[in-house]
């Protein structure tokens, strides 16, 4: 294991495909004049101690729009296996190496960027963590993940895990605190009942009701609370949704 850079270096890594099984190209998809994936690089790009934001697609034909909308964006890309997502994280630290990265999906466009910096300043502070997300009590609407962990941790992974873990990344750190210290970040009032993800028409149109109220920014998480409390009407539209099952 490398020592670690001084001062470390912390990258986001943004997972995106176009082949999503409940609703394909939805990363692609124009929400308020950019697409998705658009908006998670923007957020991503504009968060405080990163240091480079890579977007890892798979080599599949048909990711060959998301590598070019990517880039595009002003993103670093890599492409890997389609179905093996931990591998394409380990190639994105081995063409831009870090000590540490912070894992987003590229379907949750409304990332703030204030959230992401959290994590990486409090590891920044206590780098000897392994592991530090906004989930692991989930107090956020989902939609604004972010797990942040050590490079060497994903290296372990990528020797043990095999299955569903290679495809959720971080799933064999977190459930494993026995091993790899972890720490999480929670606010307060909780708003952990919402959804501002992006897998179905349903959440699709959530996302359009919240962009048409605060337009084409970076948002606080604050700000998105706030419009859907004031409007009941959003949250009826996806509340039935259930978000896929770890296998």
């Amino acid at each position: 294991m490398s020592p670690m850079r001084e001062p470390p270096v912390v990258n986001v890594v943004i997972q995106a495909r176009a082949s999503s099984t409940r609703l394909p190209g939805k990363v692609l998809r124009s929400l308020g004049g950019r697409s998705v994936l658009g908006w998670v690089v923007r957020a991503a790009s504009a968060t405080p101690g990163v240091d480079t934001v890579v977007v890892a697609t798979s080599e599949a034909p048909g990711d060959d729009a998301v590598a070019e909308e990517a880039a595009r964006c002003g993103a670093e890309v890599v492409r890997g296996p389609l179905d093996d997502v931990l591998a394409r994280f380990l190639l994105a630290c081995e063409r831009y190496p870090a000590d540490a990265v912070v894992r987003l999906t590229a379907d949750c466009p409304l990332h703030d960027p204030s959230l992401i910096a959290q994590l990486v300043a409090l590891w920044r502070a206590q780098p000897e963590l392994d592991y530090v997300s906004n989930v692991l009590v989930r107090t956020l609407p989902r939609g604004f993940d972010a797990e942040l962990v050590r490079v060497p941790v994903l290296a372990e992974q990528a020797e043990e895990q095999e299955g569903s873990h290679r495809e959720h990344v971080t799933s064999g750190v977190h459930g494993r605190p026995e091993r790899y210290a972890c720490a999480g970040i929670v606010v307060s009032p909780p708003a952990g009942d919402l959804r501002v993800t992006l897998d179905t028409e349903q959440d699709w149109t959530v996302l359009e009701g919240v962009v048409a109220e605060l337009g084409d920014r970076v948002p606080a998480w604050r700000e998105v609370v706030d419009v859907l409390r004031r409007r009941p009407d959003l949250v009826a539209v996806n509340a039935d949704v259930e978000q896929k099952a770890v296998r």
